[in-house]
């Protein structure tokens, strides 16, 4: 008897039943994860940023998985921002909801009266011993980000974890579909997230990125697993295969 190689089987991903149980339906909120790239080579450098599709942020981040995390704050109200949500459940925390929101406007008060020069948005360290959040502060006068803003602010983030072992693995909201900061492009509407990747990366950032829950419904459009993109797309977009 001939014996069926293990190349020759179709991989499964559940047991007994699970694979066809398991068949999404488009009711179901899903996303498709296209491969791209070569997984046999393999390089020591940070080359490139890993889109966490399907994972939880608040969940990776109270587990301890990162040791810094980029978000947004403001002046004004961060009650339905990410930054109040970490500092709210993180156990070695001795910072408070209300303490966020206070120490960036006294910053933020602060700087207008000695570097009222200096370009924003300036990137303001919460410190909650198991985690270091590093938040953009949001520019004053202003109820958005904007890419520029962003642009800027990666780059010092970049330089802050430059040579720092021990604030890596690093992570970051996406800045989309937020509520207390929001991100707006030049068209008044929300940039696309290749958009913001664009801008992370050539900014220096290289860590994790956290997609807005939002994006978990975009099938079946196809979404790759880290940024930069393969040219196949590019080569798409000017009409090729």
């Amino acid at each position: 008897m001939t014996e069926t190689t293990t190349s020759d089987q179709t991989p499964r991903l559940y047991d007994e039943e699970g694979d066809l149980l398991m068949e999404a339906d488009k009711r179901a909120d899903r996303v498709v994860l296209l491969p791209a790239g070569d997984p046999r080579r393999a390089s020591a450098d940070r080359d490139r940023i890993r889109i966490q599709w399907g994972q939880h942020l608040l969940a990776d981040l109270l587990a301890g998985r990162y040791r810094s995390f980029v978000c947004g704050v403001n002046t004004e109200d961060n009650d339905h921002g990410i930054i109040n949500q970490v500092v709210a459940l993180t156990a070695t925390s001795q910072w408070t909801p209300k303490a966020v929101t206070s120490y960036a406007r006294m910053f933020a008060d602060s700087v207008a009266i000695h570097a009222a020069t200096d370009r924003e948005p300036y990137i303001l360290k919460y410190d909650l011993d198991s985690l270091l959040i590093l938040a953009l502060l949001r520019p004053k006068g202003r109820d958005h980000f904007t890419l520029g803003d962003l642009s800027r602010g990666f780059a010092t983030v970049a330089k802050m974890l430059h040579g720092r072992r021990e604030r890596l693995p690093v992570a970051s909201v996406s800045f989309l579909g937020a509520k207390s900061n929001c991100l707006t492009g030049s068209d008044d509407r929300e940039p696309s997230f290749e958009s913001v990747l664009r801008m992370m990366y050539e900014a220096g950032y290289r860590g994790d990125v956290y997609p807005s829950l939002g994006m978990w419904e975009l099938a079946p459009t196809g979404v790759f697993a880290s940024y930069p993109f393969p040219e196949s797309l590019d080569i798409m977009r000017k009409g090729g295969f």
